[in-house]
């Protein structure tokens, strides 16, 4: 932060994701969401272009992945380049944060994919102890 800039309310206050108006809380629903994760995730790959962020991130519809990329974009995870070409050319890449950011949530994407013999079988023991749901 400049000498010219200056500090806004919510900076002179601890961050708390827990409290309700905390701004770290919007920032934790844009990584941790489905298509927030998994556009992260893609990213850290290296930059890619829309379109080829959309194959990747199966299933996100284009105004689902728009809206995500410019939350990301906002809150400094997300950089986007456009080259001023024609047709438009832009690339998407994460920042040294949203490297970092996207290290933790591989870490947990591993984890969970590794571990996904013991949730299966956890759901199949709680589906049978319910009846068959």
């Amino acid at each position: 932060m400049t000498g010219t800039q200056e500090r806004t309310p919510e900076q002179d206050l601890p961050y708390n994701v827990f409290a309700k108006v905390c701004p770290s809380r919007g920032t934790l629903e844009h990584v941790t969401g489905r298509w927030g994760t998994l556009t992260l995730g893609a990213l850290h790959e290296g930059s890619l272009r829309f379109n080829e962020l959309r194959r990747r991130v199966d299933g996100v519809s284009e105004k689902m992945l728009s809206q995500t990329l410019h939350a990301l974009e906002r809150d400094g995870l997300v950089h986007r380049e456009a080259q001023p070409t024609n047709p438009p050319r832009v690339d998407y890449e994460l920042t040294p944060l949203g490297h970092e950011v996207a290290e933790r949530l591989l870490g947990l994407i591993r984890l969970v994919e590794g571990r996904m013999d013991d949730v299966l079988a956890a759901r199949t023991r709680y589906d049978e102890a319910r009846g068959g749901l």
